[in-house]
């Protein structure tokens, strides 16, 4: 009997006959009139797993408070404790310096945090460093979290937040296995395309699939096949296109489909991890008011 993986990736598309195609991209251009997208804030969540039998979550959140190009002199982030219900913490550990420690109590266990970023390179377009820095966690005096030169734990969901309408580009790995994939998504209603908006999907700089008359088709999902995966991609661009007050948001995901799931993950249980799912959440905004 076939596996429900095998028929699913019939209909998905697959990403890898597009990346190893000769032809040239068929990418659309961006309009002149849109709005520069600024990478607001990045959130990675780990799955850590401790001597004793618990695991938890830990969120470790990159921010950019100006809503302007990053100036990573006035850095922020921070540091939230979750346990097996998967909810954000409400009440994240700021920390602003460039490098120290910190203590402070959760889930009735001891948090230590110790940090320097004195010698961090960053991207430009995003608070998050790329090298020259280390961030360790203990909890109750066992280390569960190295940032810097190690292996991090393991990854279960990144969270980014953007700001413009110029498109939204980032890097995700969704296996251990795998390889990192460029990811660019435009959401298009500027110039000509202002009565007709459009969205498209590129991965590895190839157009994967794009959607006409999207405020018809404000919300949907996509199945890709990618790295042997199935993996779920949904927008949901209702807000953006229709809230009568504030920024109006968009929402895009990105979440590995097991084998043997026959239906499409709910966006309710979207904080909901399994042992082996990695989730990307993409939130777009017009405006940073």
């Amino acid at each position: 009997m076939r596996s429900l993986a095998s028929c699913y990736s019939e209909h998905a598309i697959k990403v890898s006959d597009s990346y190893c195609s000769s032809r040239p991209s068929n990418q659309s251009h961006l309009s002149p009139n849109s709005k520069p997208s600024i990478l607001n804030s990045v959130s990675n969540i780990y799955q850590i797993k401790l001597s004793s039998p618990n695991i938890f979550f830990l969120t470790l959140t990159w921010c950019n408070s100006n809503n302007k190009v990053f100036n990573h002199g006035g850095f922020s982030f921070s540091i939230a404790i979750n346990d097996s219900s998967h909810k954000l913490n409400p009440n994240p550990q700021f920390l602003r310096k460039t490098k120290g420690s910190k203590t402070f109590n959760s889930l009735n266990s001891k948090i230590e945090v110790f940090w320097d970023l004195t010698s961090a390179h960053y991207d430009v377009t995003s608070p998050e460093p790329i090298s020259g820095f280390h961030i360790i966690v203990l909890v109750d005096s066992e280390r569960v979290l190295f940032i810097g030169d190690e292996k991090s734990p393991k990854l279960v969901s990144r969270i980014m937040q953007f700001f413009g309408n110029s498109g939204y580009s980032t890097r995700a790995q969704f296996s251990d296995s795998g390889i990192v994939h460029d990811i660019l998504i435009k959401c298009e209603e500027d110039g000509l395309k202002k009565n007709n908006p459009e969205l498209s999907v590129n991965i590895d700089n190839r157009k994967i699939f794009e959607i006409k008359r999207l405020k018809w088709n404000f919300r949907g999902n996509q199945i890709i096949f990618l790295d042997g995966l199935l993996i779920d991609m949904m927008w949901d661009l209702h807000d953006w296109f229709f809230k009568v007050s504030g920024s109006g948001r968009g929402v895009f995901t990105f979440r590995t489909r097991s084998g043997l799931e026959s239906r499409l993950w709910l966006e309710e249980k979207k904080l909901g991890f399994k042992q082996n799912d990695f989730s990307l959440f993409i939130y777009a905004c017009k405006n940073p008011d």
